[in-house]
């Protein structure tokens, strides 16, 4: 199945802006994410901690809704979901 990622800011340098990826049916956030790591060690240090963990401040979305990294990274996804990812963003 095929699924979009795109990435903002920072990650946005790693990844580049949008990319589609073709995973195995019923992949989840989480093996997403580990899919995108395996191809960029950068990102694999910036967005996870060295316990395989995500990092608490990047922020995901799935399909334009937010979702909690600490929860909800066994969600499977479906052909022609979204997947957002930002890092830590910095204002003022």
């Amino acid at each position: 199945m095929r699924v979009k990622v795109i990435a903002f800011a920072g990650f946005r340098e790693i990844l580049g802006k949008e990319r589609e990826l073709d995973v195995k049916e019923a992949a989840t956030v989480k093996e997403l994410l580990q899919v995108l790591a395996a191809g960029s060690p950068r990102f694999r240090e910036e967005a996870f901690e060295e316990s395989g963990a995500v990092r608490d401040y990047v922020l995901l979305m799935v399909n334009r809704k937010r979702i909690d990294p600490q929860q909800d990274l066994s969600r499977a996804l479906v052909d022609g979901d979204e997947l957002a990812v930002f890092p830590p963003l910095a204002g003022g």
